[in-house]
C-alpha cells in the first residue's frame, strides 16, 4: 500500500532546462543534477506541459523516460524542449533510488519562468538557464 512507502525528502537533486548556442542557434534542453556523493538507480522522468496558450486550453503529450544510473555528483540530460512550451506550465516528475529508498518530487516550470531577466549561468552545466531544486 502507498501508505507503507517511506518517502523521504529530495535533497541534493536538481532540474534544469538551460539553452545551449550552437551555429543552429539556441537548443533547450532539461538536464537532471544530483549533487549527492552516492548515484542515483533507476531513474524515472515524466514530463507534460498544460495551460492555456492563446486563450486555448493546451495539454502535450506526456513523455517517460528511464535512466539506469546517475553517478555521485554528475549531470544527465534528459531530454530536448522547444520553447514554444515556455508560455505553458512544464511539469517534471523524478523518481530514483538511492540503495534501496525510493525518492520523488515534483518540479513546476510556470509560465513566465523563462522571461529573460530570470534566466541565469547554472554553474553545474556552465549554462544559461532556470534552475528548480
Amino acid at each position: 500500500m502507498k501508505k507503507d512507502i517511506d518517502f523521504s525528502p529530495v535533497t541534493g537533486v536538481k532540474l534544469a532546462i538551460a539553452k545551449n548556442q550552437t551555429d543552429k542557434g539556441a537548443e533547450w534542453a532539461v538536464y537532471l543534477i544530483n549533487m549527492n556523493l552516492i548515484e542515483l538507480s533507476t531513474v524515472m522522468v515524466t514530463s507534460r506541459g498544460y495551460g492555456l496558450l492563446n486563450g486555448e486550453k493546451r495539454q502535450t503529450s506526456t513523455l517517460r523516460h528511464m535512466i539506469q544510473e546517475v553517478g555521485a555528483q554528475a549531470i544527465a540530460k534528459i531530454e530536448p524542449i522547444d520553447p514554444s512550451v515556455f508560455a505553458l506550465t512544464n511539469e517534471f516528475w523524478v523518481s530514483y533510488y538511492i540503495l534501496d529508498q525510493i525518492f520523488d518530487k515534483k518540479f513546476i516550470f510556470t509560465p513566465g519562468s523563462f522571461d529573460p531577466e530570470h534566466l541565469s549561468v547554472i554553474p553545474e552545466l556552465r549554462l544559461e538557464g532556470i534552475l528548480h531544486s
